[in-house]
């Protein structure tokens, strides 16, 4: 692949000269230019210069959307230096845990989440803090700034010139398996992931995206941030998802074309009765979903309710920066992500990573620019999951024989009962029809006779309080042989989920054993 860009702040150098004057940034009443934003990425760098960063240093973000995200990202990259960005759901067990294993030395913090940094041993481990947002006292601290005393900053600095393959961020996995693990991503990674998502979805400057999903986000990250900068289009950001219905009037009003979601947003957005000067007046051309499945029904009913926008199903995972795959405008195919971005291959393999037959059911793997350098200082994870430059993604799936990929599982949450293999997601998409559910979670437990057997865990609708067990499992008799049928049927208030919606079977399955136990 050629690219204009080797960093991501030749990118916002050229977009802030040859942009100026155009409006990159819609936040609530105020609007940003190209210009600006690179005005105060270079005052935001020379801060940080004085400050003590030098190339490459870590800086972690503890940021709520906002214009300071994405300073931020241009600043650490026009000092050499590698970006941090951290999942503001954490707590401040996992804040330190991320900041230790990174060695970040600096942060920039949204005030919003001060009680959680400050609960952290942020200070101790970090040189300085910055804080993003209203500041209700004065900051005593004399290791801490406000963003606006940042922007008071006068003078330039040199750039440090980076390559395509030196490092640009660390993104924490999810940790839905265990301890979460930095993938190493360059700047290749992600500007590969830029470029074929604006071909894919042919993104051009007068394109508005709408940004309500985190920024320290995989997803959102490269496909709602850089991808929208990087085809010099606009985006509007949304502070917090809550109330939702903000999404909907920034959606109309800031006339958005592209709408980034996940399956919850989506699954929302089918049953939302809008009202009639929404559907009528709405500029959105393309509802782009990533981090997890979408159940059929919300596809279904999604495709009835916007008949002028297109909504494109893609796969992606934080170790492919992170887009994999997504279905086109000129083809998409229900139940499958679709087909590899442009530059990217996949394979369907067996374990002894032997290409299988057009509809055979294997591992996925994947192979291009987007793929991570490795996990951060773990080489024998980084050896397990590359292997001869192909990243396995430790899903499984099949693909058909014009190279619609189809998602079967996850690997781990494959379960074997008397030999035989059953995949959660298949009996997951039958209980997830049947009347009353909103979600579902199929996980295996052990079992004496037969291994493994599968249990359902169940999320109603909102307004619905019981559950027909007896009608669900004739229903799912007639849909599912008889092994695949769940031994148990939990109805669960909420299911555990990660900051974009990906149900975590880890927290249920801990749950389940702790009950046991006790």
């Amino acid at each position: 692949m050629h690219y204009q860009f080797n960093n991501f702040y030749e990118l916002i150098e050229h977009q802030g000269k040859k942009r100026k004057n155009k409006v990159a940034l819609l936040i609530d009443d105020t609007k940003i230019t190209y210009g600006e934003i690179l005005e105060n990425t270079d005052k935001l760098a020379k801060y940080l210069s004085d400050k003590g960063v030098k190339e490459g240093d870590k800086v972690a973000l503890f940021l709520r959307n906002s214009p300071e995200f994405i300073y931020s990202i241009f600043a650490v990259a026009k000092l050499g230096a590698v970006l941090v960005p951290v999942n503001t759901f954490l707590k401040e067990e996992e804040l330190n845990y991320i900041l230790e294993n990174s060695e970040s030395t600096f942060l920039i913090a949204s005030m919003i989440h001060k009680k959680v940094v400050d609960a952290s041993f942020a200070s101790t481990l970090c040189k300085h803090i910055i804080w993003e947002g209203e500041v209700e006292r004065g900051i005593k601290e004399t290791q801490q700034t406000k963003f606006n005393e940042v922007m008071q900053v006068t003078g330039t600095i040199d750039v440090v010139e980076k390559a395509l393959d030196d490092i640009a961020v660390l993104i924490y996995t999810s940790g839905t398996t265990g301890k979460p693990k930095g993938a190493v991503l360059t700047y290749k990674n992600i500007l590969s992931n830029a470029d074929s998502g604006r071909r894919t979805i042919n993104v051009k400057p007068r394109d508005r995206a709408i940004v309500f999903l985190p920024m320290f986000h995989s997803f959102t990250f490269s496909i709602g941030v850089m991808l929208p900068l990087y085809a010099g289009g606009s985006i509007v950001i949304i502070k917090s998802i809550q109330p939702f219905s903000n999404i909907f009037k920034q959606t109309l009003t800031k006339r958005v074309t592209l709408f980034f979601g996940i399956p919850d947003v989506y699954n929302a957005l089918a049953k939302a009765k809008l009202p009639w000067y929404f559907m009528w007046f709405n500029s959105v051309r393309a509802f782009i979903s990533g981090a997890a499945a979408l159940q059929p029904k919300t596809l279904d009913a999604m495709a009835k309710k916007f008949k002028r926008a297109t909504l494109l199903e893609g796969y992606g995972l934080s170790e492919a920066s992170p887009a994999v795959c997504m279905n086109t405008f000129k083809k998409q195919k229900a139940g499958s992500v679709g087909t590899a971005l442009y530059g990217y291959e996949m394979k369907i393999v067996d374990e002894d990573m032997n290409e299988l037959p057009r509809g055979g059911v294997g591992d996925i793997i994947v192979k291009g620019d987007n793929v991570m350098q490795g996990y951060l200082n773990l080489p024998e994870a980084t050896a397990k999951t590359i292997v001869n430059d192909w990243l396995l993604t430790g899903d499984v799936g099949y693909m058909d024989d014009e190279g619609f990929l189809f998602i079967v599982d996850r690997k781990k949450d494959l379960i074997i009962s008397k030999g035989i293999n059953i995949y959660p997601r298949e009996i997951e998409e039958v209980v997830d029809v049947f009347e009353g559910v909103c979600v579902s979670a199929v996980i295996g437990i052990v079992d004496e006779k037969s291994g493994e057997i599968p249990i359902v865990y169940i999320e109603l609708e909102e307004d619905v309080t019981t559950l027909d067990e007896v009608a669900l499992k004739k229903y799912m008799k007639e849909h599912l042989a008889n092994y695949k049928i769940p031994k148990q049927i939990h109805i669960i208030g909420e299911l555990p989920k990660n900051a974009t919606g990906k149900i975590l079977k880890r927290v249920l399955k801990d749950t389940l054993q702790n009950t046991s136990h006790a």
